[in-house]
């Protein structure tokens, strides 16, 4: 593969044609099923799929299947199987993966901007889902047709891109179920919606942190009583909320108390965890909007990179039963629910981790009080098997020819629920998880973006991976794909990224 070619190819595509199909993309609303009870009915997610699916109809791609699945009752799926360019058959592939449901709107978009609104501002497109994952079903294509373009061979690939990623990917299982015998069995999985440390050089995903998490809900009193009357006598529904909570957080640290929510964090993760502090330094907390005075929980870079990645934490991402502050009354209110967001260390089993959280805030509960706690999100994260020599050399001259700079190894602490799925039915296959959340690109917030030289370069090593996967198939290195596991996961768990 010529690497000059390979980019000027990738570069005009990205400025001719993926880049005009996103702004069409992020105008369309097309909130996952979780943000969007009505989805089905309000046909946003429909207009998406349409609109990837006629753009990869239209591109030049020999004997490519271009197939809407549509499982009765599940959002959508597009399904792209394109033949090996030697004409050979067989199970082996390349899996390529993305999702194309958004996360809702958020509040706090600057002046000019908003989810539904396609903003291009020098080489940053702003607008909900681009990066997130918009771009993976074009950029997938595009890395193939780079190949094809210069007639370099590459094995069968078979392009996912689903519709409920955001909601747990709770109709992905069924999906694969259904489409095992037309997917095969993948010796290399290629995903592209991850992050990056920064925008100067390729970063892959080491492990991804699990999930467990739903809405716990504290009921003191059938209806609202006057706070001068009752306080004093009646428990605060928020303080025992307060109580329940600090069962599993210490409020001044943030550690997670609950030890079996905890595990032993492999050497090699720390190794890289500290090789990603030395290359990020600050950036690794000055991505985030910190206000003037703030800091970060540690100041240890490598214990920062690791809490992110590899121990539990607890987030409170809604609150019911609080009104606003303009008409909020002097009420001692009848209850208090909160949403929890528990992100699980990699290597925990998920299904362990709801039961954990439900044992733990459901026992004895404090004055009496109502408590329950309906679990949405029990998910198990992945960590990588180990590289293969040809596939580290891979990443590492594809990393060196588009960006100059050698690869970069790290996890990320949120959760793709494909990807331990997929761990499971091909226990044989490589991994590339990538993408392009970097820093400031605040993915399920406001004024999300996309990097444009960062998914063009993306794309572009996808492609060198691509062609290297089939040079070393021809060798025999990537033949210790397992078979496909008999179970169904059709009835797997899921947890949102």
């Amino acid at each position: 593969m010529d690497a000059s070619r390979t980019k000027a190819f990738v570069d005009a595509m990205w400025d001719e044609q993926i880049v005009p199909q996103l702004v069409e993309y992020i105008r369309i609303p097309n909130k996952s099923p979780m943000f969007d009870a009505d989805w089905v009915k309000n046909g946003h997610m429909d207009r998406a799929v349409a609109l990837m699916q006629a753009w990869a109809k239209a591109q030049p791609v020999p004997g490519m299947q271009v197939e809407v699945v549509h499982l009765q009752g599940r959002t959508p799926l597009i399904f792209l199987d394109i033949p090996a360019t030697d004409g050979g058959g067989g199970d082996d592939c390349v899996l390529l993966y993305g999702h194309l449901d958004k996360q809702p709107e958020m509040t706090g978009w600057d002046e000019g901007k908003g989810p539904w609104v396609p903003v291009l501002e020098g080489e940053r497109l702003y607008g909900r889902g681009g990066a997130d994952d918009g771009y993976a079903i074009y950029g997938s294509l595009t890395a193939i047709m780079a190949l094809q373009a210069q007639g370099v061979a590459h094995a069968r690939c078979v392009v996912l891109i689903e519709a409920c990623e955001e909601s747990g990917s709770y109709d992905l299982p069924a999906y694969v179920d259904h489409l095992a015998a037309r997917i095969g069995k993948p010796s290399l999985v290629v995903c592209l919606d991850s992050g990056c440390g920064n925008y100067d050089q390729l970063w892959c995903t080491t492990s991804l942190r699990g999930l467990a998490g739903g809405n716990l809900t504290v009921k003191v009193l059938d209806e609202g009583v006057h706070s001068g009357d009752a306080s004093g006598i009646v428990p605060s529904s928020f303080r025992i909320i307060r109580q329940l909570l600090s069962r599993i957080e210490d409020e001044a640290s943030g550690r997670i108390l609950v030890e079996g929510l905890h595990v032993d964090i492999p050497a090699e993760r720390k190794q890289q965890a500290a090789k990603v502090a030395e290359v990020l330094g600050t950036e690794v907390y000055d991505k985030f909007p910190f206000l003037p005075g703030m800091h970060p929980m540690a100041e240890d870079l490598t214990e920062l990179v690791l809490n992110r990645t590899w121990r539990p934490a607890l987030s409170i991402t809604g609150a019911d039963g609080i009104p606003p502050l303009a008409s909020a009354g002097n009420v001692l209110r009848p209850s208090t629910a909160v949403k929890l967001s528990l992100r699980l260390p990699p290597t925990l089993d998920g299904k362990r981790g709801g039961e954990l959280l439900q044992q733990i805030l459901l026992r004895d509960p404090p004055s009496g009080a109502h408590v329950s706690l309906h679990l949405e999100k029990a998910s198990t994260g992945w960590n990588a098997p180990a590289l293969s020599p040809w596939l580290a050399q891979a990443i590492d001259q594809a990393s060196a020819e588009f960006f100059g700079k050698p690869a970069m190894y790290m996890g990320e602490g949120g959760t793709i629920p494909f990807m331990g799925m997929l761990g499971e039915k091909f226990p044989g296959a490589q991994f590339m998880i990538t993408g392009v959340l970097g820093p400031h690109s605040n993915a399920h917030g406001p004024n999300e973006f996309l990097d444009i030289p960062m998914g063009k370069g993306v794309t572009a090593c996808v492609a060198r991976v691509i062609a290297e996967h089939h040079a070393a198939r021809l060798r025999g290195e990537t033949s210790g794909v397992a078979a496909m596991a008999g179970n169904s996961y059709a009835d797997t768990p899921g947890g949102c990224c």
